[in-house]
């Protein structure tokens, strides 16, 4: 997955892995999913929010 990216509707180029990390992100500081409209990015960031739900933020297990 290195290299590939996905548009936005705000043609902002987002990394998968980013996709997953705002995922985590958000399940750590208790927001509800939103997760974006390509198939694709919200896929990795349903993935990245179960487990957010799963693992503590690191900065929280500090």
């Amino acid at each position: 997955m290195k290299g590939m990216s996905i548009m936005t509707e705000y043609k902002v180029y987002i990394t998968p892995e980013d996709w997953f990390n705002r995922g985590k992100e958000d399940a750590w500081s208790g927001h509800p999913k939103q997760a974006p409209c390509d198939p694709q990015a919200a896929s990795l960031y349903d993935l990245g929010y179960s487990e957010g739900k799963i693992q503590r933020s690191p900065t929280l297990n500090q």
